[in-house]
């Protein structure tokens, strides 16, 4: 009988271990046998959870009270006990972080980790695009500064403990928004950023004469924003760029010659100028009239970026965005209506062309493998002005945006959707930006130059005017102007990096009298250097002319930093 309880007692005590071992590996609860008495230890895995992107952890000091020892992201995991204590008139839980023990709000602690994200409301501080989902580049509506929106879910959790997208409800717009342009207060949604008075500098700017209507400097985002950089895909920021429009793809050996043997650095390809480079599956879905002009066939050209990024050379894809007249005839709807013009001119507020033009950029990054993709053309067309004057004109301005609104809420749109592709944006503005006023088609430089990765501006010397020779002295004028760029670039906090188009053609393009050689693409790199234009250049000719690019391929060569 005596054997058989001691067989009982053994066969007890390893239940009872492998019970405790048991719990112990999942987490929860332990009981203690000591002396015949159970002391419950209830250990729990817990996620810390907040309506910031941190919490705090504490310790009691030595006279009890709480200190605040340190602080964690919110989504960390953490073990939590049942043991905890109340401090003016709030609980706070013990538990476990990396084998050292705090309290933490019990607020603060969540089973699931999809609780830990706490805040149910949030205010637009930067104008919104609202995505139809969180995983692709559909527009389900914009929702303009200052207005609270709903929380009522989010993606995912950012290493800091941010969130990357809101789901969000505001009146009858369901949709997903990105968290950086979203604050928590109506107060801080409502302000400018004024820091180092940079909303000052801008705030009162207008066209001196006239009203060009193309809005007001005043309504647009000036908000620092941090720079990508991919690992794998660094950005450019010294260029030395030649340009090769679609119709060169069956001569890139000769181009990649003058390129490996001078110094270039970077391409630039058409992907789209009018007709498209190659046949692109966006626009058989959108604009099947574009998809039937394509100029090459995919596999020839998909193969001549690849010689280009085989070369060690930056690759650059240009696509003309509203200038788009085959896009146009599909979409009618999404056209300028006027009687002051007759082009077919998609509107810069059409969130339909919007969308075409950045499924094009994300598919020519993902299958053919650009580096970067520049859009030319992202503004109103130049007599915008006459058709604001005349009364007969449907800019199709359904969200009521200024036109300089429009450009830069598009800028961010396209920079959020092709950064998510793991490529770089750069933007194409006229000359005239450079001023210090927003321009009747809607570019102002400080607000485009602020949210994209490069900004492209093309002082060509012979744009300048008819009645006054600005083409023969190409380093002078291409100074004055510089000197003005250089000043937009330093009254925002975060400028893009500043790489402008040069003329590479005979002048004026009218009647071609001077001849553009080696010296004078020189003169030009070098007047922009001299006015603090470090970001280097792409040459400009149309033709892509190989004749023209072997007369001044050793300006490539030069040093100019």
């Amino acid at each position: 009988m005596e054997k058989r309880r001691r067989k009982r007692k053994i066969k007890i005590k390893r239940v009872l271990l492998a019970v405790f071992i048991l719990l112990i590996l999942s987490g929860g609860v332990i009981l203690l046998i000591n002396k015949g008495k159970k002391l419950v230890i209830n250990k729990n895995t817990m996620y810390l959870a907040s309506d910031t992107n941190i919490v705090k952890l504490y310790i009691l000091d030595e006279e009890d009270n709480l200190k605040e020892e340190k602080e964690l992201n919110r989504g960390t995991k953490v073990t939590s006990y049942n043991e905890s204590i109340e401090k003016e008139e709030k609980k706070y839980t013990k538990i476990e972080y990396e084998k050292n023990n705090y309290y933490v709000d019990s607020k603060s602690l969540v089973k699931d980790i999809k609780d830990s994200v706490q805040e149910k409301e949030k205010y637009v501080r930067t104008s919104v695009t609202v995505y139809e989902n969180e995983q692709d580049s559909k527009i389900a509506s914009f929702i303009k500064k200052g207005n609270k929106l709903d929380v009522i879910g989010y993606d995912k959790l950012l290493e800091d403990g941010n969130v990357n997208m809101y789901k969000i409800k505001y009146d009858s717009i369901e949709g997903w928004v990105y968290a950086k342009y979203l604050v928590d207060d109506e107060e801080s949604a409502l302000a400018n950023y004024n820091e180092n008075s940079v909303y000052d500098t801008h705030k009162d700017r207008k066209y001196k004469g006239r009203e060009l209507y193309g809005g007001k400097a005043s309504t647009l985002d000036y908000y620092p924003y941090e720079r990508v950089e991919f690992e794998d895909n660094k950005l450019l920021k010294n260029a030395k760029s030649m340009y090769l429009n679609a119709g060169t793809i069956g001569s890139i050996d000769s181009y990649l010659k003058i390129a490996k043997e001078n110094g270039v650095n970077a391409i630039v390809v058409d992907i789209k100028d009018g007709a498209l480079a190659y046949s692109s599956d966006v626009a058989k879905e959108i604009s099947p009239t574009a998809y039937n002009t394509a100029i090459n066939d995919n596999d020839t050209y998909k193969a001549a970026i690849d010689k280009i990024k085989d070369a060690g050379i930056y690759a650059i894809g240009r696509i003309v965005v509203f200038n788009d007249v085959h896009y146009g005839k599909d979409h009618p709807e999404d056209c300028i209506s006027s009687t002051a013009s007759s082009r077919l001119w998609p509107s810069a507020y059409s969130r339909g062309a919007w969308y075409y033009n950045v499924e094009l950029a994300k598919e020519a990054v993902e299958k053919m493998g650009f580096n970067e993709i520049q859009f030319d053309y992202v503004r109103f067309p130049e007599d915008a002005y006459n058709m604001s004057i005349k009364g007969n004109t449907d800019f199709k301005n359904k969200y009521d945006e200024e036109k300089a609104e429009a450009v830069q809420n598009f800028l961010f749109y396209a920079t959020d959707q092709i950064h998510k592709v793991g490529a770089y944006l750069s933007v194409d503005v006229f000359g005239e930006c450079s001023g210090e006023y927003v321009t009747a088609y809607g570019q102002y430089w400080p607000a485009i130059s602020n949210i994209v990765d490069a900004i492209s501006s093309m002082p060509y010397t012979d744009h300048f005017g008819r009645t006054i020779d600005t083409w023969t002295n190409a380093y002078q004028t291409v100074y004055n102007w510089a000197k003005g760029a250089a000043t937009r670039q330093t009254e925002i906090p975060t400028p893009a990096v500043a790489r402008t188009w040069i003329t590479a053609y005979d002048t004026p393009y009218w009647k071609p009298t001077v001849v553009y050689g080696a010296s004078k693409i020189e003169d030009q790199v070098r007047a922009l250097y001299d006015a603090g234009l470090d970001g280097g250049f792409i040459t400009w000719n149309s033709a892509s002319s190989l004749a023209k690019y072997e007369q001044i391929k050793s300006a490539f060569a030069k040093n100019y930093g």
